[in-house]
């Protein structure tokens, strides 16, 4: 099975390439990293599928140049990869790690040699352990940790980025972390859940702002999507898919281009929100260079009576699913995009950031057959290449992920990768989306 697309039909210049995060494939055991609320999540039984945990992962701070061999002999542009914050200070603040610097000056350097364009992320979810005792995101204080955490890192390795955000979904971050406990630290509070949905925008305000003192630019911000549709053709399930989507889409758009934040969510958090919230706009609407979506599958809602606050539920729909459940709607992307350039972001570059299908794929004779995912890739870039028809100036589309790896609370059974990781040998193998992949950007 092959992909009915190749470079030509994107404008030129447009950016093909894949991602990765730093915990969820580094072998954060390694390299004098310290200990991150994720690790401290893990630990606790019910937590994360058979307990399993980041130490090893796939084992990429030993193996990177093997992975990066294969991103580049994969026809890509740009690998978006993330920065640890434990791993370069372990306590958070204070003393850097030089180990943990090291690895990622080496891994910059291997990309730049490789060809491949280094597209980083400064915070995808491994928050320190120690600013976890303080609170994390909860406490005001994170902000100010962050930005010391972004000049310490750019300071070292800023000069070589083709590209930087400094948080990687801020949804997850705060509700699924916060107010659905899905995610660490686990917590279900809709207080703890406001104030981190705060904080992580002024966090992202203010790395923008150290990484502009530091003279860069081509920064952005990154988003997580989900197409929120009510479940039938009542008041009350329309109102529920618009404030889910109000939670989950509009507060970080408005916050970060708006300056204000949904009516629809203030009526539930404004009392739960930190003192002075908003005095705090003109750090978060630092001017970015672009936008980064991640998207995976839409939603169906509907109202939840007598339930506090959102106050709505989740209806299963009846489209094909991946191995996460989540149903495959590609049509959301291409709406999405539209929505946002109308509503947000005008003539500002989107990328799609991440974007993929994670299903349970099996070596057989040395391949991994997976039409599913090839297929997928191939809808969705149909829905971006219909965005871009109609004046979305889509400029890239990064593959979610370059290899299996520690799928968070969901342990090592959801296989989102190009590239097939045997866990007990570590050994890679590409499937044949990879390959696919490879034919196409050739």
């Amino acid at each position: 099975m092959k992909l009915n697309f190749d470079r030509s039909d994107f404008p030129e210049g447009f950016a093909f390439g894949t991602a990765t995060s730093s915990y969820q494939i580094e072998g954060h055991k390694f390299g004098g990293a310290g200990s991150t609320h994720w690790d401290d999540f893990a630990a606790t039984p019910g937590n994360v599928v058979k307990c399993e945990n980041g130490d090893l992962a796939c084992d990429h701070y030993h193996r990177w140049e093997e992975d990066l061999d294969l991103v580049a002999a994969a026809g890509f542009d740009s690998y978006r990869f993330s920065t640890s914050w434990a791993r370069v200070m372990p306590e958070g603040r204070g003393q850097v790690n030089a180990e943990g610097l090291d690895f990622y000056d080496r891994l910059v350097d291997g990309m730049l040699a490789r060809n491949i364009k280094p597209c980083a992320t400064l915070y995808h979810w491994e928050l320190p352990s120690a600013l976890a005792d303080l609170g994390g995101w909860r406490n005001p204080d994170i902000a100010n940790w962050f930005a010391d955490y972004t000049q310490v890192v750019m300071e070292r390795i800023g000069d070589r980025m083709h590209s930087v955000a400094p948080v990687n979904e801020p949804w997850c971050v705060a509700w699924l972390s916060h107010f659905l406990g899905a995610h660490a630290p686990g917590l279900r509070d809709i207080r703890a859940a406001s104030h981190a949905m705060h904080h992580v925008l002024l966090a992202h305000g203010k790395s923008i702002q150290v990484m502009r003192s530091l003279g860069m630019d081509n920064l952005g911000a990154i988003v997580n999507f989900e197409y929120a549709m009510p479940a039938d053709d009542s008041e009350a399930s329309k109102k529920a898919a618009s404030l889910y989507e109000s939670i989950y889409n509009r507060w970080y758009l408005a916050g970060i281009f708006k300056g204000e934040y949904p009516a629809d969510v203030l009526e539930g958090v404004e009392k739960h929100l930190p003192k002075g919230w908003q005095d705090d706009f003109t750090t978060i609407q630092a001017p970015v260079d672009w936008l980064g979506v991640n998207y995976y599958t839409r939603k169906l809602l509907k109202a939840d009576p007598g339930a506090p606050f959102p106050a709505y539920k989740e209806v299963e729909g009846n489209l094909p699913k991946t191995a996460m459940e989540w149903e495959i709607y590609p049509e959301g992307l291409e709406n999405l995009m539209l929505w946002t350039k109308e509503n947000y972001t005008g003539d500002l570059p989107i990328f799609i950031t991440e974007n993929g299908m994670a299903s349970y794929d099996t070596l057989e004779n040395g391949r991994v057959a997976d039409p599913a995912r090839i297929d997928y890739i191939n809808r969705h870039a149909a829905a971006l290449k219909s965005a871009i028809a109609k004046g979305v100036p889509v400029s890239g589309y990064f593959i979610w992920s370059l290899m299996d790896n520690f799928e968070w609370a969901l342990g090592y059974d959801k296989r989102f990768g190009l590239i097939h990781v045997d866990f007990d040998t570590l050994k890679r193998t590409p499937k044949d989306s990879y390959l696919a992949i490879k034919a196409a950007l050739a």
